[in-house]
Formats: structure tokens, C-alpha cells, sequence
């Protein structure tokens, strides 16, 4: 009996080891990454932004590295990318696509508005 209770015990040590070192290892090492380069560089986020603002973007995906927002107001986000070649904008609620790159207003409240970021498939 003894045997099968320190087997258990070392087995269920060794699956929290390996968790703690997937987490550790795999789990930090993605948004250290990420955020080294800011929180959007793989074109998945969400957040609340005042204009002028910008996003950086991994540029090799998207084929732009900065996303601006350059206006809000009540009817609308403006936004460009690409040193200005890719102009766009929308009312609350709308999406604008840049590239593989998909911007949604969810929602804009005085001089701020709420997006979320998402790539397209390709």
C-alpha cells in the first residue's frame, strides 16, 4: 500500500512541476514577448484609446507596423495605417479592415473610444 501511495504522490508532484513549468516557462515568455513590442503586436487586444493615438503591429503580418487613430468623436473613429496610405473609419459599433488586420469600435464615450483588435485568416 505504501508503495502505491508514494507513487501517487511522485506522480502527482511531477504534474504539478510540469504545470508550473509550462506556465512559467511558455506562459511568460508569450506576453514578455508581446509586450516588449506593445500589448497589439499580434493584433489581438482590446482597450479604451483617446486620439492622437498609436498601436504598434507586427508589420510582417499586417504589412504596416503603426496603427493610428487619429480622431473620435460621438459618430465616428478615424483611423490610418501604413505611413498614412490606408485611411479608414467608422461609427460605433462599425469595423474597419486593414489588410488582415480588424479593427472594431465597440463603443466610443466622450472623447474616448473602446476597440478590439483581431486578425483576419489569410
Amino acid at each position: 500500500m505504501s508503495t502505491g501511495t508514494g507513487m501517487s504522490r511522485r506522480a502527482a508532484k511531477a504534474a504539478l512541476t510540469l504545470t508550473t513549468a509550462g506556465a512559467l516557462g511558455f506562459g511568460l515568455m508569450a506576453p514578455a514577448a508581446s509586450a516588449a513590442n506593445g500589448p497589439c503586436y499580434d493584433g489581438r487586444c482590446q482597450g479604451t484609446v483617446s486620439a492622437p493615438k498609436t498601436i504598434k503591429v507586427n508589420s510582417s503580418k499586417f504589412g504596416f507596423g503603426k496603427l493610428k487613430i487619429t480622431s473620435i468623436s460621438s459618430r465616428s473613429v478615424r483611423m490610418s495605417a501604413a505611413g498614412g496610405a490606408l485611411t479608414g473609419s467608422t461609427s460605433p459599433g462599425g469595423v474597419v479592415q486593414f489588410n488582415n488586420l480588424k479593427i472594431w469600435v465597440k463603443s466610443v464615450s466622450g472623447s474616448k473610444a473602446r476597440l478590439q483588435l483581431f486578425p483576419t485568416r489569410y
